[in-house]
Order: structure tokens, then C-alpha cells, then sequence
């Protein structure tokens, strides 16, 4: 319904407009010879909406309240409300809401989560502005276009040096090195079933060596592993720690877990590495499209850069800030992340989640 009351004034005749009902006053004809007023609902909804967004994200809180408040301050005309939850309850809650769609707009979303939603039309099609300037493996290659990546994250080993050398442990440079049966018990790893990071690990070495291979390595692989854990950072926090010579894990934390004074090398394996990008989309049954359309070209255009503050894998490598505290990574990770078939990843995380649970879930951390 309406919140607001439009009154027209012609000649002393009358038409008040409020919520889903017409009133037509007439006060006199006289002066008035033929007027034809055609007023459309759905019109007035949109007038109604303008200006506002609801934006679904399952990004991190601290990364999107920086972004959205960034948005505002370049577009003060278009109020942002922001619904966040985890990967898997937003995405529960857009397909409750799949036939009655509440929100405008999706912020980052996992592609291999979102493009589900894309199978199902609920997202609006649009090319935004900038989009042939980009990284093309964050580009949705398949028209209609619907969604975009911005950015992402991928796969990566931490070794503590000071354990592997109390252990006598060489160092890996590639994933086939760690079924070497030298390092059985010193690894642990992320949970493809709870943990983004620990399936783009799963789903990259099936793209990189196929079906039978990958499960192969994946059997010889659990034998060295002492934890599946529930959190993608995890791994990297053990070895970190010390409670873990090898972390699976993801070069974001492994970042912090250096910066913040641990012995750890980060290695990106020879064979390449997995990865996963966030990906924005404007919602199906938008009341304000032309609003979305513009947050959508932002995040290409100025929302670019603020990525490239916060995040080591953007669309846009050039907009990387890099940081002087660390080694020059960032060029090898851009350089091994591997051709990943997102759409293909998306149909199949369900099989090949189910099918790594039968055979591996037996060492999975206890949930807490």
C-alpha cells in the first residue's frame, strides 16, 4: 500500500489517489471538456520506492558496512538497508522468498551459491557499465547477463617453518606433495561441507585432475589429514599456532596470521589453485531498478578501489593495494587461479559435498 496521498486540482475537479483505491470528486464539468487521467499502481510504487534499496549480502560485516556506507556517501540520494546472514541461512532465505522477493539487490554472494539462483530467474538481466574492462573469469560469459564478480578468494597452504623443522618436515610447492605419507597427521584442512574454502579445494582439484584422479588424491590426502575443520581460517590459525604443521586455507588469513607475527610461509601450489568469487546481482520484482542498476555499476567503477583496499583477489587486479609489509604474492595467486567453471561448481556442490562427506566426514572437528 501507499504511504502517501497524491492529490491532482484541475478546474475544480478532484482525483485523490491513496493505497490500491481511485476516487473520482467531481465538482462541476463545466469549465472542463474532456480529460483522460490514466494512473498506474505499479507506477506510483516505484515513485514510492525511489531512492530506497534493501540489499541482501552475506559478505563480511565489517567489509560491507564499509562499503555500503561509502555507497551513500557518493549517491546521498539512495538510502541503503542491509540485511546480512551466512552463506547458507541468506540463501535459504532468498529461496523462501523466491516467489514474494523482498530484497532489491544482492551484494556478494558466493558464485557457487548464487548462480543457483540464477537457474531459478531471480535476477534481474543487465550488462553493467565497465564490465568489458574487467578480469573476464568474473564475468557472467552466459546471456542473458545477470550478475557480475567483484571479488574473491582462493585456495593456499600454511607452513610454520619452526614445526617443520622440529619435525624434519621438506617443504611442499605442490598439492600432490602432501599425500607424502611424511606428513601424515600434520595437516588439517577446511570442511567442504560447512567451509566455502574447503569446497573451492574440492571442486578445483576435480577441475584440475578429473573425477576418478581427484578422489584418488583426496583418499591418499585424508590419510596425512589430523582435523577437517568447520571454518575455512582455521587451518591456517593451527599452523600459526604450532598445532599444526600445514593449514589449508586461504590467502586472506594467511596474511593476518603472518602479519600478526607467526612463523608461516604461504605456498601456492604448482598444479594452481581453486577459488571463489563474490558476485553481485539486482534482484527479480525490484521496485526501484533503476537505483540497483546504479550500486550494480559501482561496484565496478569507484567500488573497484575500495576492494582493492581490502582484498587481495579483485576483478580489477590493478586495483590492489599492495601491502610494503609483505612479499610480492599477489601477482603468482592471480596468475595460478584456475579457469574455474562456476556455473558447473554450483549445479554439482551438492553431489560432490555428499559424496566427500561418505567417505572423509569421520575426522571432522566436533561443531561447537
Amino acid at each position: 500500500m501507499l504511504n502517501m496521498i497524491v492529490i491532482f486540482k484541475m478546474n475544480k475537479s478532484k482525483i485523490l489517489i491513496g493505497g490500491n483505491y481511485m476516487f473520482l470528486i467531481k465538482k462541476t464539468f463545466k469549465t472542463l471538456s474532456t480529460v483522460l487521467i490514466f494512473l498506474s499502481l505499479s507506477t506510483f510504487n516505484q515513485l514510492a520506492n525511489a531512492g530506497e534499496l534493501l540489499v541482501y549480502s552475506s559478505t563480511d560485516a565489517d567489509n560491507l558496512k564499509h562499503y555500503m556506507d561509502e555507497f551513500q556517501k557518493s549517491h546521498p540520494d539512495i538510502k541503503v538497508n542491509v540485511v546480512r546472514e551466512s552463506t547458507g541461512t541468506m540463501a535459504a532465505k532468498m529461496m523462501a522468498e523466491k516467489d514474494n522477493p523482498q530484497a532489491d539487490f544482492l551484494f556478494e554472494m558466493a558464485a557457487t551459491v548464487a548462480l543457483n539462483m540464477e537457474a531459478e530467474g531471480m535476477f534481474v538481466e543487465y550488462t553493467p557499465k565497465g564490465m568489458d574492462a574487467i578480469d573476464q573469469r568474473y564475468v557472467d560469459n552466459t546471456a542473458p547477463v545477470t550478475w557480475v564478480g567483484n571479488y574473491g578468494w582462493a585456495g593456499c597452504i600454511c607452513w610454520n617453518r619452526i614445526e617443520a623443522e622440529k619435525n624434519g618436515l621438506p617443504k611442499p610447492t605442490s598439492w600432490a606433495e602432501l599425500t607424502n605419507p611424511i606428513y601424515k597427521g600434520h595437516i588439517s584442512m577446511p570442511n567442504p561441507a560447512s567451509s566455502g574454502t574447503g569446497f573451492l579445494d574440492a571442486s578445483s582439484w576435480i577441475q584440475i585432475w578429473g573425477e576418478d584422479k581427484a578422489w584418488e588424491y583426496m583418499d591418499a590426502l585424508h590419510e596425512n589429514i589430523g582435523v577437517y575443520t568447520h571454518s575455512g581460517s582455521k587451518p591456517c590459525k593451527q599452523a600459526g599456532s604450532g598445532e599444526f604443521t600445514i593449514g589449508i586455507s586461504w590467502p586472506g588469513r594467511a596474511i593476518k596470521v603472518i602479519k600478526a607475527g607467526a612463523p608461516i610461509d604461504m605456498i601456492i601450489p604448482d598444479e594452481g589453485i581453486g577459488w571463489e568469487m563474490q558476485v553481485v546481482a539486482i534482484m527479480e520484482g525490484t521496485d526501484n531498478l533503476e537505483d540497483a542498476k546504479t550500486l550494480m555499476d559501482w561496484t565496478l567503477g569507484d567500488g573497484m578501489k575500495l576492494f582493492g583496499e581490502r582484498q587481495s583477489i579483485i576483478a580489477d587486479s590493478s586495483k590492489v593495494t599492495k601491502d610494503p609489509e609483505l612479499p610480492d604474492f599477489y601477482d603468482e595467486v592471480q596468475a595460478k587461479l584456475i579457469n574455474n567453471d562456476f556455473v558447473w561448481a554450483a549445479a554439482n556442490k551438492d553431489r560432490i559435498v555428499a559424496e566427500w562427506k561418505k567417505r572423509y566426514d569421520g575426522k571432522t572437528e566436533p561443531k561447537s
